[in-house]
């Protein structure tokens, strides 16, 4: 049987991210490792869920939403076991989902607002790794979720200049902005660190931008710097504690 898996190939790089760089602020316990792999499931799961509401194909996605949420929600128990008041991180993705299902039954999948949903939900997961971790909310962890919401919404401008708005002047400036002023922000608090997280991020929005590059190439561009600022935001954290 062939699994139905998302297409939107940088979520994954959201689904794992801010969970591991909340279990360096928070500390590993082995708890993390079923946790991680239901938080995956879960993303799955959600996936074909979120395709329901466009009302098409109804039993196909019914019974991939099943497949993949069964498994997650035995996995979550190991965390919800370990510290029961993690499922506050839980609830507090559901408003966020709630937006992903209009925006997805409006057939709007790629409004700028429904990507910033996600985006806040993922960053939720690192909030959650690091309570796992530690049992509170920690200036560490407060750090993770802020510069991966701001990392990924720096993501999702740039991929809207070189594929959907690539010929948008505004998406250009408000993208070559965004980026230059979190490098700034970053080194006027003294985060150094952070600003070299984000600088590959602005160096590859001015740089690519009106390239012809495919989207696959796109992609792997993505990985690339995703893997630079995960590198970056782990000593980052490392140095905070």
């Amino acid at each position: 049987m062939k699994l139905f898996l998302p297409k939107q190939h940088g979520a994954w790089a959201m689904t794992i991210i801010p969970f591991w760089l909340g279990v360096v602020g928070g500390g590993f316990l082995w708890q993390h490792i079923p946790f991680f792999v239901g938080w995956i499931l879960l993303y799955l799961a959600t996936y074909p869920m979120l395709l329901l509401f466009k009302k098409k194909k109804v039993q196909f996605y019914k019974k991939w939403t099943i497949i993949y949420m069964i498994p997650a929600l035995l996995f979550l128990l190991f965390p919800l076991l370990e510290r029961p008041s993690i499922i506050i991180f839980g609830l507090l993705m559901v408003p966020f989902f709630i937006i992903n299902a209009y925006f997805t039954s409006q057939n709007k999948d790629r409004a700028l607002i429904n990507d910033f949903s996600a985006i806040f939900a993922f960053s939720i997961a690192g909030l959650a790794s690091s309570y796992l971790g530690i049992g509170r909310i920690t200036f560490e962890s407060i750090v993770v979720f802020t510069v991966s919401v701001l990392f990924f919404v720096g993501c999702t401008f740039y991929v809207k200049t070189m594929i959907r708005e690539k010929k948008n002047l505004h998406y250009k400036w408000v993208s070559w902005g965004y980026h230059l002023l979190l490098v700034i922000i970053s080194l006027a608090f003294g985060y150094w660190i952070v600003a070299l997280a984000f600088l590959p991020s602005f160096i590859r929005a001015v740089i690519f931008y009106g390239k012809p590059i495919s989207p696959m190439k796109i992609g792997i561009y993505e990985i690339i710097n995703s893997a630079i600022f995960f590198t970056l935001m782990i000593f980052q954290i490392i140095l905070l504690k």
